[in-house]
C-alpha cells in the first residue's frame, strides 16, 4: 500500500518535513511505499471557483503548470495521505491552503475520489496556532469521508529554526505513534480488499 507525505514548508529539511519523515518511519518499516513531495514555496495557487473540474470530471483542475495536478493524482493513487504544514500566522501556508481547496473541490467533483482513504495532519510551531493547522488540515479529510486516525497527542512538533523539532521528544514520540496507528489502519485496509 502507498502512503503520500505532502510537505506544505517551503523549508526544504525543516521541522515540517522532518516531522513528516518520523510519521512514515513506521509506515516503511511496515512494508509500505512511502513518498514525501514538497508543494511549500512551488507557488501552488488557489481555487478559482470556475467549476470547469466539475463539468470536465478528468480528475484535473484546469489551473496548470504549478504541480497541483501531480501531486493530485499522488493523492488519488496513495491510501493514506499526510498533509504537513508550518504555522504561519496561526494557519496553514498558502500553498497548503491552495492544496486543501483545489484537492477538495476536484476530488468531490469526480464522485468522491478520497472516500475511505487515510488522512493525516502534521504541523510544525514555534508556539501558538498549531491546533488551527492541523483543523484546517483535517476539513478536507473528513468533508471527503476520509479515515482520520487519532494518536497519543496532538499531531505537530515544536522548533523554529530548521531541526528544532529534534530536541521536542514528545511530539517526534507522537509522529511515530501516529505512523503506527496508520500502518495499523492500512494492515486492516488490506486485509478486507
Amino acid at each position: 500500500m502507498k502512503a503520500l507525505a505532502i510537505n506544505g514548508s517551503p523549508r526544504q529539511g525543516g521541522n515540517t518535513e522532518i516531522l513528516l519523515g518520523k510519521a512514515l518511519d513506521p509506515l516503511a518499516e511496515a512494508g509500505h511505499e512511502t513518498r514525501l513531495v514538497r508543494i511549500g514555496g512551488t507557488g501552488l495557487r488557489g481555487c478559482t471557483a470556475c467549476g470547469v473540474c466539475k463539468r470536465n470530471r478528468d480528475r484535473r483542475c484546469v489551473i496548470a503548470g504549478d504541480g497541483f495536478n501531480e501531486v493530485f493524482a499522488a493523492m488519488v493513487a496513495a491510501d493514506a495521505i499526510l498533509i504537513g504544514s508550518p504555522t504561519y500566522f496561526g494557519d496553514v501556508t498558502a500553498e497548503t491552503k491552495g492544496l486543501l481547496d483545489r484537492a477538495g473541490r476536484v476530488a468531490r467533483a469526480n464522485g468522491g475520489l478520497f472516500r475511505r482513504k487515510i488522512g493525516a495532519a502534521v504541523a510544525a510551531v514555534r508556539r501558538g496556532g498549531a491546533l488551527h493547522v492541523v483543523d484546517s488540515i483535517n476539513h478536507l479529510f473528513l468533508s471527503n469521508q476520509m479515515i482520520v486516525p487519532g494518536s497519543t497527542y496532538w499531531n505537530f512538533g515544536l522548533g523554529l529554526e530548521p531541526g528544532d523539532v529534534l530536541n521536542d521528544a514528545e511530539g517526534l514520540a507522537n509522529m511515530r505513534d501516529l505512523g503506527e496507528q496508520i500502518a495499523w489502519l492500512m494492515k486492516l485496509m488490506e486485509k478486507n480488499a
